[in-house]
């Protein structure tokens, strides 16, 4: 869930833009052929995503913590939705149970917000690139929710479009290459959130009272 993370973290304070405020005039409940969209996917991805295991089959991967909202969020690297049926990003409760999933789109092949599946193009959120990894610490756990800007990434020679786990190193985030088990670029694109559990306050709303974060949940709206 993209958007949540742009408003409490120091090293994305420069990603949020005038336009990912856009999609907060409107009423986060589904509207005109959004409806039909929204029902399509409820039905679709809860059944081909149940659990994370369905979502790691289909080649997504855990990189966030649960945040404030109780979501864990999965990537499968492909930042472009094809369809309805392939969103970038699945969220699910820290019990394995699908909540969400993001949409997405490059702004590199497409300037302007995406108008698809009937849902209104204000929605897309402006969101802007950093590099993401995961790694696993001494003691062998796994460690999600980091990330640094492009910015540093390249300044200590890395290729944020290509990015390797020597430059994770370089920076001193990570002692070692072979911790790392996932290093990313998340693009600059538009991001579209969807909640797949049904929400009372609609279901692109931020949060959603039918999930109930548990007390290890990230305090902010972060990774």
């Amino acid at each position: 869930m993209i958007r949540r993370f742009l408003s409490a973290v120091a090293v994305f304070a420069a990603f949020a833009t005038a336009a990912s405020f856009a999609a907060d005039t409107l009423s986060p409940k589904p509207q005109g052929g959004e409806i039909a969209f929204v029902a399509g996917i409820q039905k679709d991805l809860g059944a081909r995503f149940a659990t994370p295991a369905d979502a790691e089959k289909a080649g997504y991967f855990r990189y966030t913590n649960e945040d404030s909202t109780g979501a864990i969020s999965y990537a499968n690297l492909d930042w472009n939705s094809s369809d309805p049926a392939h969103p970038c990003q699945l969220w699910y409760s820290v019990g394995g149970k699908l909540l969400g999933a993001d949409y997405c789109e490059l702004k590199s092949t497409s300037p302007k917000r995406p108008s698809l599946w009937g849902v209104n193009p204000q929605r897309w959120d402006d969101f802007g690139a950093h590099v993401h990894y995961v790694y696993t610490d001494a003691k062998g756990m796994t460690i999600y929710g980091k990330a640094t800007s492009v910015k540093k990434f390249t300044s200590a020679g890395g290729d944020a479009a290509h990015p390797q786990a020597a430059t994770i190193v370089k920076l001193g985030l990570v002692k070692n290459a072979a911790q790392i088990k996932h290093v990313f670029e998340m693009p600059n694109m538009w991001d579209l959130i969807v909640w797949v559990l049904p929400n009372p306050n609609g279901a692109f709303a931020d949060k959603n009272p039918n999930v109930t974060p548990s007390k290890n949940a990230e305090k902010s709206m972060d990774m």
